[in-house]
């Protein structure tokens, strides 16, 4: 559930909270196994969206959740790793090869050593990059964590879980390809798509937490001034802009502190994530009743003006 915040909650960088959000379905079939995967909640983040708006951005796509959940007519999706865009072109363009692939990596898990059998398929990642390790790794992986070493080695150890069935993934892809069939997907850096956005279009960004383990996938590198300076130059031009960040954790005892610009945001809400997987990887399994973490949704516009 959404949990409004008193106006000025978070200090002089936002005026008002957000409205309760307007009731969208929820899609509760991930396509990935993904760390920070906001497939759960992500019906209220689309809940907070415009009810018009041009094309759909999303520059740090992960998981795709909150994309599938909106099923936009037009949309351009993109991320800086290859093999994930590569993925999602395959679910619109070639969905059997994909689905065979993921087959043929289950099939040997199931009838041989499943960690032998993960462990090669990682290193095979490892040498050369490509959609269809990817899949299965983000599928058997622990937690779905897609992590990488500082020389850029996928690193993340057999998840205990059985992956799904290849008719189980067979009908997700069916399910999510509609959805994103109007999508254009994009490998490429965030600013050059902040750049495309034009007035009255909608961007929603779910980038690397600050508190996050430097390591996950899309943190090595990632610059939140820059991202700030996107969002102002692109808010300038007339472009609505969501954005995902570090809230609460600890079961709201701990508020992460943002340095934000004054003006930027005018609105704000807490969306409640549940338990923190990252926390029951690094801290191996435990149940961690104590790490229930919450998402501030910071908006540059005023939702109910949107209605």
């Amino acid at each position: 559930m959404t949990t409004e915040m008193g106006d000025r909650q978070f200090g002089l960088f936002v005026t008002r909270s957000a409205p309760p959000p307007v009731e969208v379905a929820p899609l509760k079939t991930q396509l990935l196994k993904w760390i920070g995967n906001k497939q759960r909640f992500a019906h209220e983040i689309v809940g907070q969206f415009p009810a018009r708006f041009g094309t759909y951005f999303e520059p740090f796509l992960g998981s795709g959740a909150v994309l599938a959940t909106l099923a936009p007519e037009r949309a351009v999706a993109s991320d800086r790793l290859a093999p994930l865009i590569d993925l999602f072109e395959m679910v619109n363009g070639d969905p059997q090869r994909l689905i065979s692939s993921y087959r043929a990596r289950w099939q040997a898990m199931m009838e041989g050593d499943k960690v032998e059998v993960y462990l090669r398929v990682r290193a095979d990642y490892n040498e050369n990059p490509n959609p269809f390790d990817l899949l299965f790794l983000a599928r058997s992986a622990y937690g779905g964590v897609i992590r990488f070493s500082k020389r850029g080695v996928m690193n993340t150890p057999c998840g205990a879980h059985r992956p799904v069935s290849p008719e189980s993934f067979g009908k997700r892809v069916a399910l999510w390809r509609p959805r994103i069939a109007g999508t254009r997907f994009v490998c490429r850096d965030f600013e050059t798509a902040f750049e495309e956005a034009t007035s009255g279009d909608l961007v929603y960004c779910d980038p690397p937490y600050k508190d996050s383990e430097s390591t996950l996938y899309g943190a090595q590198g990632f610059s939140l001034g820059r991202l700030l300076d996107a969002i102002d130059r692109a808010k300038t031009r007339g472009v609505l802009v969501a954005l995902s960040i570090d809230g609460t954790k600890r079961s709201g005892r701990k508020l992460v502190e943002l340095s934000l610009p004054d003006g930027l945001f005018e609105t704000v809400t807490m969306v409640n994530c549940g338990r923190s997987m990252l926390r029951r990887f690094q801290m191996e399994g435990q149940t961690l009743e104590e790490e229930v973490v919450a998402d501030r949704l910071l908006l540059t516009y005023d939702p109910s003006r949107l209605r």
